[in-house]
């Protein structure tokens, strides 16, 4: 198990220098001259020079590319351009809410998917399957914009059961107040494509024979679905969780545009909009070292939801 750990952990390093290369390249190469956008209507040859020196964009590229190299090593970005904080601070700042969204989003999903892809795979192709897959269909048909609006207006607005938005220190007060309405919308809009993907992992594995074994021994529907075929299932389930974890860091964009919601994806429209390069390049690290963290650390889980995986 360690000497799987310390050959993934060595196998990031090529992985994440060739992130590093690609973002600088797009950045620094492909992305032109951001002094221009920087130096706004003082557009005169002394303050692109200035900014170009204070970028460090006066030397040559392999000493910019070492600079970006020692900024994601130390994790230290320098400062935004558009706020002139450390771009750490507002990572830090903005983090917080979106995990408070998009965790609890996540595992809400969780929690309803996976017990009704169970339902509907162990009564396939009856009544309760029919139509829980209509309501899924109808379900993901419908824009996430229209989830949203109607939301606000008639379950904030008219009915006053939630604030329309807003964002607060406390974090109890976030979790039981802010988070509860764009916490269902998102569910709305994930709930449906979730049980039908999940059921086809479940429809898969009571169809093997080792279903048909169980029940000619004797053992219980129950147990058959709970110690077996759940464990099997879980497997695709978990590489699907794994792959979507790491956006949890930039949280539901829209959602948080749209609630007022301080988080990783109003910073992200922010830094987009106001072309914040130091911003968008700290996220875009961070994803990428966050996938390869996520992608281990479900190999670790496959290995223990089911000893028979072998980590090679």
């Amino acid at each position: 198990m360690s000497a799987f750990i310390i050959r993934r952990l060595l196998q990031m390093i090529p992985t994440l220098l060739g992130v590093m290369l690609l973002v600088f390249t797009l950045f620094s190469v492909v992305g032109g001259d951001p002094t221009l956008v920087l130096a706004g209507k003082h557009l005169t040859p002394e303050v692109l020079a200035q900014i170009r020196s204070q970028l460090g964009l006066d030397k040559s590229l392999p000493e910019q590319f070492w600079l970006f190299v020692h900024q994601v090593l130390t994790l230290n970005f320098g400062t935004s351009w558009s706020t002139q904080q450390p771009v750490a601070d507002i990572i830090g700042s903005r983090v917080g809410p979106s995990l408070t969204l998009a965790g609890a989003m996540l595992v809400v999903d969780l929690l309803i998917a996976i017990p009704l892809a169970a339902l509907v795979a162990y009564f396939r192709g009856g009544l309760t399957d029919h139509l829980i897959t209509i309501i899924c269909t109808v379900a993901m048909s419908i824009s996430a914009l229209i989830y949203i609006i109607a939301g606000q207006y008639f379950l904030a607005f008219k009915l006053g059961w939630f604030p329309v938005r807003g964002w607060g220190d406390s974090f109890w007060t976030n979790l039981f107040l802010y988070v509860p309405l764009p916490l269902l919308m998102g569910l709305m809009v994930s709930l449906g494509p979730d049980i039908r993907f999940y059921r086809s992992f479940f429809v898969e594995e009571l169809g093997q024979d080792y279903v048909r074994t169980a029940r000619a021994k004797g053992l219980s529907e129950r147990r058959i679905m709970l110690k077996h075929v759940l464990r099997n299932a879980l497997i695709p389930v978990v590489t699907s969780v794994m792959m979507s974890l790491p956006y949890l860091l930039i949280g539901a964009l829209v959602l948080e545009n749209f609630f007022g919601i301080p988080g990783m994806g109003n910073e992200v429209i922010q830094a987009v909009n106001k072309s914040d390069f130091p911003v968008i390049k700290a996220i875009t690290i961070y994803i990428a070292i966050a996938t390869m963290a996520f992608n281990l650390l479900g190999d670790l889980v496959y290995k223990w939801i089911d000893p028979r995986v072998q980590l090679k």
